[in-house]
């Protein structure tokens, strides 16, 4: 009897949740969360928070602007609703990527009406143009607007500290912004590429959608979103932590070597490192800050038991150096260069002189003061 009654309870109740899924499913929409489909709550008690984006094919900028929205306290336990029925979205708490419409004061957050062409540098005018000068897609327009608190949040800072603000423009130039112009089919360059990359974070997205031959549902498109916002949001908060957590420390680490630099050498031109670290994107920004562009021609750090002299080059991407290790040095052995120099313990130069190496610290500081006075020299005689 007892087992009778558990099978009819089951079927019932196997019943209703098919009718509520039935009821609050159409043919553009679904209702769904990771776990179970979530019907409308008819208790005004129980308000679920819904963030609206379409249905249908999904991409990289959605998924990702959906995981940002996720990371506001307002909407960490929001449920997102995959539709283009204007009713179900006039519903939603937020929308992105769909409804036609941009209003921050409304949280709509679409940027595909024709009369869109906002970019980053519009919304902070204060900001470098180069890093706000394309237009933003629904994965820029909720980074625009909710960054700094996001980034706060992920890294447990303050929203407002200057540190944020540095790391809300790293984090743009080099995550979002390729998603904003991928999405708006915005290519890096003139020309025709020599190859073409295919396994960028739009492209992996992508590839989660299924293929044509695939089955093809709108619970399984859910399914495979929530995998797609799953994938952008880890890539995202891995930069966003790299950022704030090991590329800003060496900022300050590169700042105070830059303010002590005459310390090195009277020209300024020299800067000293006491532990290996990524130093150059750091050292060109602090000098354009600083209105000292072009100064420091070497950086001496530590590197296992020995120290390396490194010659900076003329920009971040260019094999030309402002100023390299001396030309009779390079791709000489270590006793032929101490001979040379008269600098004791020198390791080697490497033969374009962009790099060199000293077992002291007070030798590396030599080998880049005589390149340094070697350079003058053949400046005063040109």
């Amino acid at each position: 009897m007892l087992n009778t009654c558990k099978t009819a309870l089951k079927s019932h109740l196997s019943k209703a949740q098919k009718h509520l899924f039935t009821t609050y499913r159409s043919q553009n929409s679904v209702l769904i969360n990771r776990k179970s489909f979530v019907p409308m709550s008819t208790d005004n008690s129980m308000k679920i928070i819904k963030i609206g984006t379409h249905n249908g094919a999904f991409h990289c900028d959605e998924s990702l602007a959906c995981f940002m929205i996720k990371k506001l306290p307002s909407f960490e336990n929001g449920t997102i609703i995959r539709s283009r029925e204007m009713n179900e979205l006039n519903s939603c708490d937020i929308v992105v990527d769909v409804g036609g419409i941009y209003d921050p004061d409304s949280k709509r957050f679409d940027h595909h009406q024709k009369t869109f062409d906002k970019t980053l540098s519009d919304i902070f005018p204060g900001k470098n143009p180069k890093i706000g000068n394309v237009k933003l897609s629904s994965a820029g327009l909720i980074y625009a607007h909710y960054g700094h608190e996001i980034l706060a949040r992920i890294l447990d800072w303050n929203k407002d500290e200057q540190r944020t603000d540095i790391v809300f423009d790293m984090v743009y130039e080099n995550f979002v912004k390729e998603i904003d112009a991928i999405d708006n089919g915005i290519n890096m360059y003139q020309g025709e590429p020599i190859y073409h990359i295919h396994t960028n974070l739009s492209q992996r997205v992508a590839n989660l959608k299924p293929r044509w031959n695939e089955e093809e549902t709108p619970e399984i498109l859910y399914e495979r979103f929530l995998k797609a916002v799953e994938l952008a949001g880890q890539e995202f908060v891995e930069c966003v932590n790299y950022y704030g957590h090991s590329w800003f420390p060496a900022r300050q680490i590169v700042m105070e070597a830059f303010d002590k630099r005459f310390e090195n050498d009277p020209s300024g031109r020299i800067i000293l490192f006491n532990v290996a670290l990524p130093w150059i994107q750091h050292l060109f920004q602090i000098e354009s800050e600083n209105n000292v562009e072009g100064q420091i021609a070497f950086a001496i750090f530590p590197d296992h038991d020995s120290w390396r002299i490194r010659a900076v080059p003329v920009s971040e991407s260019s094999f030309e150096l402002r100023n390299p290790l001396k030309a009779e040095w390079r791709g000489l052995s270590s006793a032929e260069i101490c001979r040379l120099s008269n600098i004791n313990d020198c390791v080697f130069v490497h033969s374009t002189g962009f790099i060199g190496g000293n077992k002291t610290i007070d030798g590396a500081l030599q080998m880049a003061r005589e390149s340094l006075q070697h350079k003058k020299i053949k400046n005063h005689d040109d």
